[in-house]
């Protein structure tokens, strides 16, 4: 079952969620451009994200972070 797509998706979702809302309560509103970015992130970039903005102090951490895993 942890194998199929949906589970998958779900789990995702779930994961997405909670780093968003670490996200607002950490440097504040996103912007809807970070967040199509945070969006196409996949679930390894996403439990990445989720450790890195632990050190966060403001949104520009956030573009910073997002820029370096572009790269």
């Amino acid at each position: 079952m942890r194998e199929s797509v949906i589970y998958q998706d779900i789990q995702q979702e779930k994961a997405l969620s909670i780093v968003m809302r670490l996200l607002r309560r950490k440097v504040g509103s996103v912007p809807p451009a970070q967040l199509l970015k945070i969006q196409a992130l996949d679930s390894t970039q996403l439990d990445d994200l989720a450790e890195a903005l632990l050190d966060f102090s403001a949104l520009s951490d956030l573009e910073t972070w997002l820029l370096q895993t572009q790269s």
